[in-house]
């Protein structure tokens, strides 16, 4: 039970109820299941009013997640392929994922649409919280996280994962900055190592396109670059879980000051625990990133740490509770967004 509770809190940020998701139509060649999750969640944190005043606040941030997957056998050995979840909260819907494809038992799947790209599986290494996300790995490049106009490939050979995506192109928001028409590719691979509880991780991103920023164009040239390397590395013994990850970017960087984008470089680093008791499962993380221009000028982006606690019904039913610490020096990045956050969560998985 132990070691369950542990795969499924590691896994906790990707899967939206496919563990649990039910069949409900299979004959000699298809398939069709449903899955999904109702959450429901209440943040508390600090927020500002119309009139600038900051006070405690409970913010409902439920959500609810419905996802089909079917599958056709067309050849031996190869089956055809088609997914889509879609994401509702109060404030409206959003599809998540949407692609079709291929899939061959010996040489992998391929598939087109609104898929991930190959950096995900590497950042779910700390990305383990019941409610708060990767503070390094939600910065990925656009290519390498999950959009549209992607042709995504995945492989599986023993103890070893190989991705490879390429985005055609496509309108992203990246935080303050918007690239229009971003393209590119990521590629990452992963290796557990038989036997050992050790798993190890590599990754790259690169993505050009323009460069906006609040909707002034910087820079019309489609060579505008970023980049980005992951490295990452698991270990797990009995009830204990350990995951670490190191991150390395180039960007130009958008200014309404320079004649052109100036080039940056972010770091950053993120160490993770759980430690599961019977049905319950504690995760820690702990996240560091700051971007450093050519000038040496240095920008504290993140500086967190969060602790939860979850607790598992059955394999459909959980609780948690969730505390971030957040670090970053409020007289430079206001109050707000210097606010700690508690969220109180449960969530049913079908």
């Amino acid at each position: 039970m132990n070691k369950h509770l542990i795969a499924l809190a590691v896994a906790a940020a990707t899967l939206s109820g496919a563990a649990s998701a039910a069949q409900v139509y299979s004959d000699d060649s298809s398939s069709l299941a449903i899955g999904g999750r109702v959450e429901a969640r209440g943040l508390l944190s600090e927020q500002k009013d119309s009139n600038g005043k900051v006070s405690d606040e409970v913010t409902d941030i439920s959500r609810a997640r419905v996802n089909i997957d079917a599958k056709t056998q067309i050849a031996d050995g190869v089956q055809g392929l088609g997914f889509v979840e879609q994401e509702i909260t109060s404030e409206g819907n959003d599809t998540r994922y949407v692609y079709a494809g291929v899939n061959s038992d010996q040489y992998g799947q391929l598939v087109y649409g609104k898929a991930d790209g190959s950096l995900g599986m590497l950042t779910d290494f700390t990305d383990i919280m019941a409610y708060a996300g990767s503070v390094v790995g939600g910065t990925k490049l656009a290519v390498a996280d999950r959009t549209t106009n992607n042709l995504a490939y995945t492989g599986n050979f023993g103890d070893l994962t190989f991705k490879a995506n390429y985005v055609f192109g496509g309108a992203i928001d990246q935080g303050g900055q918007k690239v229009d028409d971003a393209h590119g590719f990521s590629t990452g691979v992963k290796y557990n190592v038989a036997d050992t509880g050790l798993a190890l991780g590599l990754g790259y991103g690169e993505q050009r396109g323009q460069i906006k920023k609040d909707k002034v164009v910087i820079s019309d040239s489609h060579n505008d670059r970023a980049e980005q390397t992951f490295a990452v590395a698991s270990y797990t013994v009995g009830d204990l879980y350990f995951g670490g990850l190191y991150k390395y970017g180039r960007r130009d960087a958008a200014s309404l000051t320079a004649a052109k984008p100036t080039l940056v470089d972010t770091q950053g680093y993120e160490l993770a625990a759980a430690y599961t008791a019977g049905k319950a499962v504690f995760t820690t993380t702990y996240g560091f990133m700051k971007d450093e221009d050519a000038h040496n000028a240095y920008d504290e982006l993140k500086n967190a740490a969060a602790v939860d606690a979850t607790y598992y019904f059955n394999s459909n039913f959980r609780t948690y509770a969730s505390y971030t610490f957040n670090m970053l020096d409020k007289n430079k990045v206001g109050k707000v967004a210097a606010s700690d956050e508690f969220v109180l969560g449960a969530r049913y998985d079908f």
